[in-house]
């Protein structure tokens, strides 16, 4: 399981990951997901395009989820993070085969994308099939050329929107910046309330 993943991002690590696994009863269930956080817990790939959860990073991102989407709170446990701040996370509100299926939070745009699989066919399938439409592979690197010297992201990084797509905002590199994912969050969070 996950060799496909495995082969298809290139695994990197930074100085501030702790490699404890992000434990939570949403994700005990889960197939495929103690093997994979035993082995990718804290680990970013591809300079930052994706990164996983581990105990200090999953605590946070739940709560910062919980605060922004309040309405999928009690059902949702975020497990990895993309360059743009996308949380990926189990929906135990959606479940096929025993299994919850893939929600993707997208702080940017205020809104939840469901994502019809499960954890192990996100990772082994979705991201290497699919990689654009999953994390924005093609508009990452256009961001990437411009912006060499930002990488690798450092896991408490996001690239953000200047101006947040649901308040006006263009989809286009020259409103992107590099942000502090709690403050990226926290600020996006609060505005969808304020518009919701």
């Amino acid at each position: 399981m996950f060799d496909r993943f495995r082969g298809a991002y290139a695994r990197s690590r930074d100085a501030l990951e702790s490699d404890g696994i992000w434990a939570h009863p949403r994700l005990d269930r889960i197939t495929g997901y103690a093997e994979f956080a035993d082995e990718f817990a804290g680990a970013s790939f591809g300079g930052g395009i994706y990164r996983v959860h581990d105990d200090q990073t999953g605590p946070l991102a739940l709560s910062l989820v919980a605060d922004a989407f309040p309405e999928f709170a009690q059902r949702v446990c975020p497990f990895g993070y993309d360059w743009l701040g996308r949380q990926f996370a189990v929906d135990s509100g959606r479940v096929e085969d025993g299994q919850p299926q893939v929600l993707m939070l997208e702080p940017g745009t205020g809104e939840a994308l469901e994502i019809p699989v499960d954890f192990a066919v996100l990772h082994d399938e979705e991201l290497v099939e699919h990689s654009d439409a999953a994390l924005a592979s093609a508009f990452f690197r256009a961001w990437s050329e411009v912006n060499p010297d930002a990488l690798p992201l450092l896991r408490s990084q996001c690239v953000g929107y200047k101006v947040p797509l649901f308040l006006g905002g263009n989809d286009t590199a020259e409103n992107l910046e590099v942000s502090d994912i709690d403050v990226y969050w926290t600020i996006c969070g609060q505005l969808r309330g304020l518009v919701t």
